[in-house]
C-alpha cells in the first residue's frame, strides 16, 4: 500500500548493522506510506556522534516510553521493517548454531520499529531505524530471551498510522508472534560472517 514503488532493490540474506546503509523501511509521511532506505541502528537526532547508533540495534517494549532515544519518536516516527526471516544461534555446548526463523507459509512479514532522522556537521541527512524485540514465544524460547516484533498483517496500519492510534494503544500490539505460525531451521556457519550473503545463507542443512 505504498504511495510509489519501492526503490531498486537486490534480495539480502544476510543483513548485519554494520554492513546496512541500505535497509527498506516502510514510514508513514503526510497520510501516505512511503519507502525509505535507511541504515540499521538508530542514531537520535540529538546524538552528537554516529557511534551511539552501535548500541540501538534493538530496542525493547517494555521500556521504549523510559528512554531518551526512544520515547519521541514512539508518538511520531514508527516503521515498519519488511523481512521474510531472521537469524537466531542456539547453544550446544560451546558451539552456537545457526538457524533461520520464518513463518511457516513463508510469507514476508513486517517488524515494528522506530526511526529517526540525524544531521552529519556537513548538514547531509542520516535516516536510521531500530528493531522492537518482546518477550519470546514458545519456538524462540529455548534458543534466546528476546525476539522482535512481528506484526500482524491486520495490525500494520495502526503501527504505521501514529497520527489515529496513540501509543498507549499501539503500544499492544508490540508482542510475541504465535509460534504455531513460524518454523525454523539450521542454517551454515557462514551466516557467521556479514561477507557471505547469498541464498545459500538460509538453505537448510542436515545433522
Amino acid at each position: 500500500n505504498l504511495d510509489r514503488d519501492l526503490p531498486k532493490y537486490t534480495p539480502r540474506f544476510n543483513i548485519a548493522p554494520e554492513t546496512s546503509p541500505n535497509i527498506p523501511v516502510i514510514i508513514r509521511q503526510k497520510g501516505v506510506n512511503e519507502c525509505r532506505l535507511m541504515h540499521w541502528a538508530l542514531i537520535p537526532h540529538w546524538a552528537t556522534d554516529l557511534s551511539i547508533g552501535n548500541r540501538m540495534t534493538n530496542a525493547r517494549a517494555e521500556t521504549l516510553t523510559e528512554l531518551p532515544s526512544f520515547k519521541p519518536l514512539v508518538e511520531r516516527r514508527r516503521c515498519i521493517i519488511p523481512a521474510d526471516g531472521f537469524y537466531e544461534w542456539r547453544k550446544e555446548g560451546k558451539r552456537k548454531v545457526p538457524m533461520w526463523v520464518h513463518l511457516r507459509s513463508r510469507e514476508p512479514f513486517g517488524l515494528a520499529g522506530l526511526w529517526d532522522v540525524w544531521r552529519k556537521p556537513d548538514g547531509k541527512r542520516v535516516e536510521s531505524f531500530t528493531i522492537i524485540t518482546t518477550e519470546p514465544n514458545d519456538l524462540i524460547q529455548p534458543i534466546h530471551n528476546r525476539m522482535p516484533v512481528i506484526l500482524r498483517r491486520e495490525d500494520e496500519e495502526q503501527w504505521l498510522d501514529a497520527s489515529r492510534t496513540p501509543f498507549v494503544k499501539a503500544k499492544s500490539l508490540l508482542k510475541p508472534y504465535p509460534e504455531e505460525l513460524m518454523d525454523d531451521h539450521d542454517v551454515s556457519p557462514i551466516v557467521n560472517s556479514a561477507k557471505y550473503d547469498g541464498p545459500e545463507c538460509i538453505q537448510p542443512v542436515s545433522d
